[in-house]
């Protein structure tokens, strides 16, 4: 069985972005030392336009070959005018109201997220699934998520987008690696307690 792993960045206090999902705040934390340990570790979850750029585009993939998020974060990309932001792995979006597809490469998923995710978990292989962002589908997937790698910058934004937009309900996991940076990041990954 595949696991899904939520790898997804916030603040100190929880919070993945803005009360409108901008995480621009977050991205000065880039410096050579975290870039080195992304590059090293999770080369793939960087988007492909993002991996050239910084010329590791070549590198192959280390944990992931499936990503799986929300409308909000695609648009993002969309925006940029790239319909494949992540060429590099099987790439499904979760979106109730974007009709088609731009991209051969991007499944749309308009209903049953849950057991869209179940099938691909359910899948043989080495690798896992990469959840990347999405404060509803993260809430939308709770139970399925099987692993968090929580990178927390050293800011607090007060409020915002929570890391989990689900009701109350308490799900345990256990504290796994912790990781510091120079920079005062933290990378914690959690598994799920079963």
């Amino acid at each position: 069985m595949r696991k899904l792993t939520y790898f997804i960045a916030c603040s100190i206090d929880g919070f993945i972005g803005g009360p409108d999902g901008d995480a621009a705040s977050m991205v000065r934390f880039m410096d050579e030392e975290f870039l080195e340990f992304l590059k090293t570790e999770y080369p793939e979850t960087m988007p492909t336009h993002g991996r050239s750029a910084m010329g590791f585009d070549d590198l192959e993939n280390q944990k992931y070959d499936t990503i799986v998020q929300g409308r909000a974060s695609y648009d993002l990309a969309l925006e940029a005018g790239v319909t494949s932001p992540y060429a590099h792995l099987r790439e499904y979006v979760a979106s109730r109201t974007l009709e088609e597809s731009p991209d051969p490469n991007v499944e749309i998923v308009a209903d049953d997220l849950v057991g869209r995710v179940r099938e691909l978990k359910a899948e043989d292989g080495d690798f896992g699934i990469y959840l990347c962002g999405g404060s509803q589908i993260a809430g939308e997937l709770i139970d399925e998520i099987d692993e968090l790698v929580i990178k927390t910058y050293p800011i607090v934004l007060g409020s915002g987008m929570p890391m989990f937009g689900s009701g109350f309900a308490v799900t345990e996991f256990s504290l796994g690696e912790v990781r510091t940076f120079g920079n005062g990041v933290v990378v914690r990954t959690y598994g799920r307690k079963r």
